[in-house]
């Protein structure tokens, strides 16, 4: 599993689940918006046109820190709670022909001097226009044209979306995205070539406040967070920035006081990054941890600082693998299991669950069957 920065972006560059299944969309927007017919009130934010950066100390470079700290004593009441009372997700709002214009409220490195490579934080503000539920993913448009189509824009990348419905802010106007910069370094001179680094990961991490950005979206069901049992279990593996709709899943589950959803069950994280300073949102997974040690539990694998059982380096299967028979029977028992992060990842997890699989005595084709029937397998690569 490589922790290079070229292959690392959070760009998802391969179709997802059913994606193809999802152009159906039934939503235009417009003034009457609704969700599977469900009209939105034409008061929520997802009409308003005021100003987009109108406050400065809204968006101040505290984004990270100021959620937490918000969250240090209680929960954090949320608005508009219309966004609760949709019972299907937004899908493709807008699309590539006709993206919506956004604006960039901050930039913020999150990894530490000793990461391989640059991993940002990026709130977007949409003012409300582009609703989404967690685990979905916004399309992001760079500036300029197609080399491969003189003249046409670029491709769409697709980015999972790392904060709640609410956003940083708790007041539904914002999106988060989890981007690493794509550098491609020439294997014969060891120097960055810049007319191969990823375009839009570099122009996302070079953005600065006040910039526009094109979006398209949302899209995506197949990382959605089943709600219909506040007390199921939820496994969430990621490889770097495939944290992303993690952190919006324990926003949600954790920081925010959402209207008519307690969860009592238990979420655990596993993710698998090169060293300490690669940690990605590390401050409030381990404030869950304290705050909520029945419902929560964090395992890390750092690559180049850990060893696995057998003396190589530790990745996030291997840590899997200490867990196995507790996952296992959790698994029995309805817990949805879910993978985001590099595709590179899903070979070796699914090598290890199948001998795991096979040392219980039982089928890992059967029972990968099984789970996806169940709807309990969850799986976003790129």
């Amino acid at each position: 599993m490589s922790h290079s920065a070229v292959s690392q972006a959070a760009a998802v560059s391969v179709s997802i689940g059913n994606e193809r299944s999802l152009t159906r969309s039934v939503f235009k927007h417009n003034n009457s918006l609704s969700f599977n017919s469900k009209p939105w009130s034409s008061s929520l934010a997802l009409t308003q046109k005021t100003s987009t950066i109108r406050d400065a100390k809204r968006y101040s470079n505290t984004t990270i820190c100021m959620s937490v700290q918000q969250a240090s004593s209680s929960k954090v009441n949320v608005s508009p709670i219309e966004l609760e009372d949709p019972t299907d997700p937004p899908l493709n709002l807008y699309k590539p022909k006709d993206s919506y214009t956004a604006k960039i409220v901050s930039v913020e490195r999150v990894v530490g001097p000793k990461a391989p490579g640059e991993t940002c934080h990026i709130v977007i503000d949409h003012d409300g226009n582009l609703p989404y539920w967690e685990g979905q993913s916004y399309g992001v448009i760079p500036p300029g044209e197609n080399p491969k189509k003189p003249g046409a824009p670029h491709n769409v990348r697709l980015y999972s979306i790392a904060s709640t419905r609410y956003g940083d802010f708790f007041d539904g106007k914002t999106a988060s995205l989890c981007v690493r910069r794509a550098v491609y370094y020439d294997p014969e001179t060891g120097k960055e070539d810049p007319s191969k680094n990823g375009v839009c990961s570099n122009f996302l991490c070079d953005s600065k406040p006040g910039d526009k950005i094109q979006i398209t979206g949302p899209s995506g069901k197949v990382m959605l967070l089943p709600e219909n049992d506040p007390n199921a279990t939820h496994i969430m593996i990621a490889t770097g920035t495939g944290v992303a709709p993690y952190r919006g899943y324990l926003r949600r589950l954790f920081m925010e006081n959402v209207p008519n959803y307690k969860f009592g069950g238990l979420a655990w994280l596993f993710l698998g990054v090169a060293n300490t300073d690669s940690l990605l949102y590390d401050d409030e997974f381990s404030k869950y941890l304290k705050d909520h040690p029945d419902n929560f539990r964090f395992d890390k694998a750092l690559s180049r600082e850990e060893k696995n059982k057998k003396g190589g380096k530790m990745y996030v299967q291997d840590k899997i693998e200490e867990y196995s028979d507790e996952i296992f029977k959790l698994l029995d028992n309805g817990a949805h299991i879910y993978f985001c992060g590099l595709k590179g990842m899903m070979p070796g997890i699914q090598d290890t669950l199948k001998r795991v699989a096979e040392e219980r005595g039982e089928s890992w084709d059967a029972k990968l069957s099984q789970l996806r029937k169940n709807k309990q397998w969850h799986v976003e690569v790129y």
